[in-house]
């Protein structure tokens, strides 16, 4: 199963209050480096035998589905434990960017079919996708920070869903993608009839809803679906290593650009509504961040474009 979807300084700024909370979230806060263990939403140590498993490393935080017996298939107790985790991930003010990955060789399955054929009665679904969380748990999240999914076996599903939920997926060679959900009518509520036309066009997102075949890594890059295809078991390792890339830029700057790229994609009105906001919530970064930043570029650092 599936699911769906920062204070402007100037007069004139954006109306959206959700979006503006993030960004004065993003505005004030910058990571801070730190090799501490990452607990739960609960204050609990995550440990082995946990449906999500949560390691920290740095200022990057991992998110581990953790039913490899099913593939990582989602139940109603690991929906509620991987909204709670990513939920903790954005309230986290020492954190940047966060890794999605599925233990035991696959990404994951989607919702357990099993739990939904056996235990219907006791699967309670918010339909105001504003009141509560989506089937597969976190699949209605603004995130403020970056998220990147580790994929490997299979993202299927609802499990696909929940990569389209990241901003940018890192594929290994043998991964398989698709709406498998087709084959037994269980429809897409977690986003994946919103997100992904968005990301690779109504025509190719419109092939994989409506026959539900599978789609293989090299498929995925050349559709945008994948940022980055990789040899099999090197997702999790390259999406840590653009997660702490990401984390080691400017964090105030980095955040007001993917605000602004996601309020142009999906909540702007109009073109000059999105470069309204692109510049009511960039300008206060210049001050902050850009300043600074070209002072060190004038000392003759990141020269001929490294980032060394």
């Amino acid at each position: 199963m599936a699911a769906m979807s920062m204070r402007g300084v100037l007069p004139h700024a954006v109306k959206n209050q959700h979006v503006r909370f993030h960004l004065r979230k993003a505005i004030k806060q910058s990571c801070v480096v730190s090799n501490t263990h990452f607990c739960t939403a609960s204050g609990k140590d995550t440990a082995t035998g946990r449906t999500v498993v949560v390691e920290r490393r740095g200022a990057v935080v991992t998110v581990a589905l953790n039913r490899p017996e099913v593939r990582n298939a989602v139940n109603q107790e690991t929906a509620r434990r991987l909204l709670e985790e990513l939920k903790a991930f954005e309230e986290d003010h020492s954190i940047c960017a966060a890794v999605l990955h599925g233990i035991g060789g696959n990404f994951c399955a989607g919702y357990d079919l099993k739990e939904l054929a056996h235990h219907s009665a006791s699967l309670k679904l918010e339909q105001d996708v504003t009141k509560g969380p989506g089937p597969m748990g976190p699949s209605r999240l603004l995130l403020s920070k970056p998220l990147i999914a580790a994929v490997s076996g299979h993202a299927v599903a609802g499990g696909l869903e929940l990569a389209l939920l990241a901003d940018m997926r890192v594929v290994e060679e043998s991964a398989i993608m698709g709406v498998f959900c087709r084959r037994f009518g269980v429809p897409l509520i977690d986003g994946g009839t919103v997100r992904l036309p968005k990301l690779i066009g109504l025509s190719r997102a419109l092939d994989l809803i409506l026959t539900g075949r599978p789609i293989g890594a090299q498929e995925a890059l050349a559709y945008g679906l994948a940022n980055r295809v990789v040899p099999d078991g090197q997702a999790l390792q390259v999406a840590m290593e653009l997660a702490e890339q990401i984390s080691s830029f400017p964090q105030q700057c980095l955040r007001a650009d993917r605000a602004s790229a996601y309020h142009a994609m999906f909540d702007a009105a109009s073109f000059t509504e999105a470069m309204q906001y692109e510049m009511d919530h960039g300008l206060p970064v210049i001050r902050v961040e850009s300043v600074a930043g070209a002072t060190r570029f004038s000392s003759g650092v990141g020269r001929a474009g490294t980032f060394s």
